[in-house]
């Protein structure tokens, strides 16, 4: 399978560059697979979609202001610090810019000193293993000087910072958001819970690998960034209830997909409490074990997510609804619009 058979024309200014005011207003477009038919609704509308029995997966990762900027303490030169895994303790994996004076040994400030850091170890493409040192509790120090990591294709500034974090965010440890949850209000969640629906959460923390493009012609030979995933012994026992049963599971976004098919892979099927790190890589034809449907945003041309989704509902049908989207004018990617593949 090639790279091209993933790719459809998508003009630049329907890549959505602000939030809108009202999460659950954003559009939904909704694509029955049975029926291969596509439909225009509002995210609010969801509720129409969903069944009494059916279980809604979350991913609660909670995305950390992991944008740092320091100076050098030998020259005072400018340095940018984004924080990708915490190793052990102190250590964090990071990208560093620029990448060239920051070596093992180096030493770095941030908010006069409130944070240093040293370079511990090096890596390719501009990696650094940086160690840090500060007074009190880390996180709160890191809520003070950090800021949100938007993605690349994100040109503006955020005014408010919340609005990159889901309603249902808990878990500190991404590099990014679980785009397709935006768009719940607390409002809307317990409107889902009145009609029967079951609201589930599992964690997988998103690392950058999300934005980083498919470099190789047979999409087949392409690796993905592992990232770390957990899911409790609670939530287990209520998605094998929900399979017993007969009802939907319905996964909100790519995140939470590969989190549920990476243990139903490994578990033949089943859900276990489980954690540790999944570098699982969806595109056609692939079997999914763990979902009946799927809420998402809409993807880059080229992107690892787009094949996912084309893993779900069939490529052609995809491509279909993709062009239909970029005719009616649908907003693109992270704060952008929705799609339900029912």
């Amino acid at each position: 399978m090639k790279i091209d058979d993933f790719d459809f024309e998508l003009p630049e200014k329907l890549i959505a560059q602000t939030p809108l005011k009202d999460r659950s207003s954003s559009r939904l477009m909704v694509l029955n697979r049975e029926m291969r038919t596509i439909s225009h609704h509002h995210f609010y509308d969801v509720l129409d979609f969903l069944e009494k029995g059916d279980c809604l997966v979350l991913n609660d990762t909670k995305v950390l202001p992991a944008r740092l900027f320091g100076t050098k303490k030998d020259t005072g030169a400018k340095v940018e610090v984004l924080l990708l895994t915490q190793m052990e303790q102190d250590d964090w994996e990071v990208l560093v810019k620029p990448a060239r004076k920051i070596q093992i040994g180096t030493e770095i400030s941030f908010g006069d000193g409130k944070l240093r850091a040293i370079c511990v170890d090096t890596k390719e493409h501009g990696g650094r293993i940086l160690r840090f040192r500060y007074q009190g509790i880390f996180y709160e120090v890191l809520d003070e000087l950090g800021e949100m990591p938007l993605p690349p294709y994100i040109k503006e500034q955020l005014e408010e910072k919340d609005r990159y974090q889901t309603v249902f965010a808990r878990e500190q440890g991404s590099a990014a958001a679980p785009t397709a949850g935006l768009h719940f209000t607390d409002e809307l969640l317990e409107e889902i819970k009145q009609k029967g629906v079951e609201i589930a959460f599992i964690t997988l923390h998103v690392g950058l690998g999300t934005f980083r493009p498919v470099s190789v012609e047979d999409v087949t030979t392409h690796e993905m960034h592992a990232e770390f995933y957990q899911m409790t012994s609670e939530t287990a026992e209520q998605l094998n209830k929900v399979k017993k049963r007969g009802g939907r599971i319905i996964s909100v976004g790519t995140t939470s997909t590969r989190t549920l098919e990476t243990i139903a892979r490994d578990t033949g099927g089943n859900f276990e409490e489980r954690n540790g790190w999944t570098d699982i890589f969806i595109y056609p034809p692939y079997q999914f074990q763990a979902i009946d449907g799927l809420i998402t945003n809409f993807h880059l041309p080229k992107s690892t997510l787009i094949m996912l989704v084309s893993a779900l509902a069939d490529r052609e049908f995809i491509l279909e609804a993709y062009n239909q989207a970029v005719k009616e004018k649908y907003r693109f990617f992270s704060f952008g619009d929705a799609m339900l593949i029912i």
